[in-house]
């Protein structure tokens, strides 16, 4: 029987490679994605369409403005709608692997992190003998803001986490879900969220470009006082799904000892934390 690992103190990279095959939420054009062992600490991207196929390795520097997702900036190509494999792979516990990618978007798949883990135990993992990055230990209080939002980071002995969310429609409402994360805390509890959208959105969306991959397979949608594809797997779906999403965002930096309360979050506000938490942390 696969088990996960117990916390995020180890080092650990893949079995074998393992991969997927699916659609990009906004761009619409279907890509792939091998997952692969390391031994270099840190999740490192290079490219199965390009003869320039150096691995990069990926940090929070590299997040470039994008609409409802985070995009990276790799080597002059841009690598969007990365949050929900790169929740996957740090959520887990994994800490050195390759992405090799076809295409500029990760796949959606089901809107959630679930298919990845189910990828991530398809390949199985293993020890790796090189040290894992440090863990960000904050000194002291961060917070960030954006207009009505806010994300705040305080000194803790493990990595918990608060998410609060407040929409006008009633299927959602006020929700609030905390979690001290572990990796089977949030295989169990945070993966399985699926992202979601309002109805009233959609044609707006379209117009700009956007969600041309999204359907009711792959996202959950409200229509005011209910949801146009039920059931949901959680009753406080979105919420943990907002978590699912910095989860991701913060994976680009590491997770920090630090409790961290997000209010109406966004991947631009998880970013400023993401900088914030590199330029104002020690390494335990």
């Amino acid at each position: 029987m696969f088990v996960w690992p117990d916390n995020y103190e180890n080092s650990w990279t893949l079995s074998k490679t393992v991969g997927r095959v699916g659609i990009g939420l906004h761009s619409g054009k279907e890509s792939e994605v091998l997952l692969g062992p390391s031994e270099e600490c840190g999740f490192y991207v290079s490219w199965l369409d390009s003869d320039c196929n150096l691995p990069l390795k990926i940090g929070s520097h590299q997040v470039r403005h994008s609409q409802l997702c985070t995009s990276l900036h790799l080597g002059g190509r841009n690598l969007s709608t990365v949050e929900h494999l790169l929740a996957a792979l740090a959520g887990c516990g994994l800490t050195h692997v390759e992405i090799k990618v076809k295409g500029d978007e990760i796949p959606l798949l089901d809107g959630s992190a679930l298919c990845w883990i189910e990828a991530i135990n398809e390949a199985g993992l293993r020890a790796v003998s090189s040290s894992r990055s440090p863990q960000l230990k904050l000194e002291k209080p961060l917070t960030c803001y954006r207009k009505n939002s806010v994300i705040s980071a305080t000194p803790a002995d493990e990595f918990n986490l608060v998410g609060v969310i407040d929409f006008p429609q009633k299927a959602i409402g006020h929700q609030i879900y905390s979690i001290q994360l572990t990796p089977e805390r949030f295989i169990n509890e945070i993966a399985p969220a699926r992202t979601f959208g309002f109805l009233e959105q959609l044609d707006y969306l379209k117009q700009k470009g956007l969600i041309k991959g999204g359907g009711l397979d792959n996202a959950l949608v409200c229509d005011d006082d209910h949801w146009i594809n039920p059931p949901l797997r959680f009753p406080d779906e979105p919420v943990r799904h907002k978590l699912l999403d910095l989860i991701g965002d913060l994976a680009l930096v590491g997770f920090p000892k630090a409790q961290v309360l997000v209010y109406r979050g966004s991947h631009a506000l998880h970013t400023d934390l993401a900088n914030a938490l590199a330029a104002n942390t020690s390494l335990t």
